[in-house]
């Protein structure tokens, strides 16, 4: 009598083939839950656990005992697949907002803090980004008076994320005062929108 089980080894789950032969038997068993058999066949089990199965044959000639056994290992950790990073001009483009002043002022408001704390845990993210700050004003008051007032604006926002852990030389800035506005009209809503400081990924 011959038994054995192909593969020997296998993970939790999986199922492996157990076959036997036997000549001149008038009856096999085996246990472990499969019983009665034929007196050479095939049969896919998979145990829980590791097992040892033993096949039993009676015949004319005496009783014959043969064994096999199976090593049921625990499944592998699967390794989790990570999305693939974003480049960084998308990631700087998704991450890095913005922020707006209040009418001749150049302190960071509440809003603009908020803002400007998540830009600094993107900058940590990606520490090979530097950035360029750019200080703008709306179209109300002189040239020169709107040139230094983007400035303290740009360097405002600078000093801001400095304080966040962030190097200050990863980081330049630069006054356009009102010369380059995003918004034409003359009314208090677009000219929100050009007193902002705006980056820009170098």
């Amino acid at each position: 009598m011959s038994l054995t089980v192909s593969p020997a080894a296998i993970e939790k789950g999986q199922s492996t083939t157990l076959s036997w032969n036997t000549a001149n038997a008038s009856g096999v068993t085996i246990d472990n839950g499969i019983g009665t058999v034929e007196s050479a066949g095939s049969r896919s089990i998979s145990p829980a656990s590791s097992t040892t199965y033993t096949a039993r044959a009676t015949g004319p000639g005496g009783n014959a005992v043969a064994e096999a056994r199976v090593t049921v290992t625990a499944p592998r950790a699967e390794i989790p697949t990570l999305p693939p990073a974003l480049p960084n001009d998308r990631f700087f483009a998704e991450k890095i907002k913005d922020i707006y002043f209040d009418y001749d002022q150049y302190s960071i408001r509440e809003d603009a803090r908020v803002t400007l704390m998540a830009t600094a845990r993107a900058l940590n993210e990606r520490p090979s980004i530097r950035v360029n700050i750019e200080g703008h004003c709306d179209e109300r008051g002189s040239e020169k008076y709107n040139l230094a007032l983007g400035d303290r604006r740009a360097n405002s926002v600078k000093e801001f994320l400095v304080g966040q852990g962030i190097s200050g030389n990863r980081i330049d800035t630069i006054s356009y005062g009102k010369e380059r506005n995003i918004c034409e009209d003359h009314t208090e809503g677009c000219w929100q929108q050009n007193r902002r400081a705006h980056f820009v990924m170098q």
